[in-house]
C-alpha cells in the first residue's frame, strides 16, 4: 500500500469516492440487527464484509472504509460484548485491508459518535477520549491510511475525535450529522462548526449521514464558502425534504403495519433514491466544490456506480451499467420484433 498515492495526493487530482453504508446494506442481507447496529458481522461472517467491500471498490470506490463504526465500548457494552472490542476492530481492519489490497484502493479507519457524550458534562468527557484512543490506536498499529471521524452531532465531541486522530500523524476527514435543526447538538452552525474542525487541524471536513440528497445539499455551498480544505458530503439515499430532512423523520401515511409508525431504520424502503437520483446530487456537489463523495447507511452498490459515473469514470461494474435497447419490450434494436415494441404501451 505505500506505492498507492495517499488521501490528499487522491485529492489533489480530483475527486476522492467513499462507499459507507455497511450498516444498512448488512441489516437487509440478514448480517447486522437493526437497532444495536454493531458490526459482530466481522467476527461471525467475515467474508460477507469482504465480499460487501469488493462490491463497492468494483462500483467505482476509491476508499475501502473499514466496518467499525459503532465498534466502541459503550456500543458492545449494551450488549454485553465489550471483550470482543479489539478483536473486532482489529479483524475489521484487516478485512479492508485484504481487500484494498486487490485494487488501488485506500484504507480507511472509522471512529464515531459515542452516544455518551454530554458537552456540559465533563465526567462523559475522559471516557469518550479513551475510547476514541483506543480505537484509533489499533487503526493505526493496523496500517490505515487515513481516519475517518464521522456522524458526530456535537462539535465538541467531534473535535475531541480529531485530537485524537492528529496525535497519529494520519490524515483525517471529519463529518457532522446535521438534524431536524440546521445546526449541531452544540449550536454551531453547519459552516462554522467545519471552519472550526478545518482550524483545529482536519484535513478533511463536511456532512454525512442523516439528511438526504434534497435537504443536504441546501447546506453545502455555505460550508465550501467558508473553509479552504476539502469538502465532504456523503448523504442517505433517502427522499428527505424540507418538513421531513432526516431519515429518522420521515413518516409513511400509506402504510399502516410499521412497528411503531416508524419508518426509520428498516422501513424506508419507499423512500430510497434511485441511481438517478444519486448520480445528480454527485453532479451538483462537485459543482459546489465537494471533493470527498460518498454515500451512507442505505447505501447499495448501484447507488456507488452512478455517482461515480456521474463523475465521469467507468468503474468495473459499469461493463454492467443499463443497456436498454435490447429489452423484450422497451428496446430500440431492429432486432427487437415491432410486434413487442408495440406492445410496450400496454404493459
Amino acid at each position: 500500500m505505500d506505492s498507492k498515492p495517499g488521501l490528499m495526493e487522491r485529492l489533489g487530482r480530483g475527486p476522492v469516492i467513499c462507499a459507507e453504508g455497511y450498516l444498512f446494506e448488512l441489516e437487509r442481507r440478514g448480517f447486522v440487527s437493526a437497532g444495536a447496529f454493531v458490526p459482530e458481522v466481522v467476527l461471525t461472517h467475515p467474508d460477507a464484509v469482504a465480499g460487501l467491500h469488493r462490491e463497492f471498490v468494483r462500483a467505482g470506490s476509491d476508499v475501502v472504509q473499514a466496518f467499525t463504526y459503532y465498534a466502541h465500548r459503550e456500543k458492545l457494552r449494551l450488549i454485553g460484548k465489550e471483550d470482543a472490542l479489539e478483536e473486532m476492530n482489529r479483524q475489521a481492519i484487516r478485512i479492508a485491508k485484504e481487500v484494498a489490497a486487490e485494487s488501488d484502493a485506500l484504507v480507511a479507519g472509522d471512529i464515531c459518535n459515542t452516544n455518551i457524550f454530554i458537552a456540559d458534562d465533563p465526567a462523559t468527557h475522559g471516557a469518550v477520549r479513551a475510547m476514541f484512543e483506543e480505537q484509533v490506536g489499533w487503526a493505526a498499529e493496523e496500517g490505515v491510511d487515513f481516519i475517518v471521524a464521522e456522524t458526530f452531532s456535537d462539535f465538541a465531541e467531534a473535535r475531541m475525535a480529531l485530537e485524537v486522530i492528529r496525535k497519529t500523524g494520519l490524515p483525517t476527514v471529519v463529518t457532522m450529522a446535521v438534524h431536524r435543526q440546521p445546526v449541531t447538538r452544540d449550536g454551531m452552525s453547519p459552516e462554522n462548526c467545519c471552519k472550526a474542525l478545518e482550524d483545529a487541524g482536519a484535513d478533511v471536513v463536511g456532512l454525512n449521514c442523516a439528511r438526504g440528497p434534497e435537504t443536504m445539499l441546501p447546506l453545502l455551498k455555505p460550508i465550501r464558502e467558508a473553509i479552504s480544505c476539502s469538502l465532504a458530503a456523503l448523504p442517505v439515499p433517502y427522499r428527505t425534504n424540507a418538513a421531513e430532512p432526516t431519515f429518522q423523520s420521515l413518516t409513511d401515511h400509506d402504510c399502516s403495519v410499521i412497528p411503531g409508525a416508524r419508518p426509520f431504520p428498516v422501513a424506508l424502503d419507499p423512500f430510497t433514491c434511485n441511481r438517478f437520483e444519486i448520480a445528480d446530487f454527485a453532479t451538483a456537489a462537485r459543482a459546489i466544490g465537494v471533493d470527498y463523495l460518498g454515500v451512507c447507511c442505505g447505501a447499495g452498490p448501484h447507488h456507488i456506480r452512478s455517482m461515480a459515473e456521474a463523475l465521469g469514470r467507468t468503474p468495473p461494474a459499469s461493463v454492467h451499467s443499463p443497456d436498454m435497447s435490447k429489452h423484450a419490450f422497451f428496446g430500440t434494436d431492429s432486432q427487437v420484433p415491432d410486434a413487442f415494441k408495440g406492445f410496450a404501451e400496454d404493459l
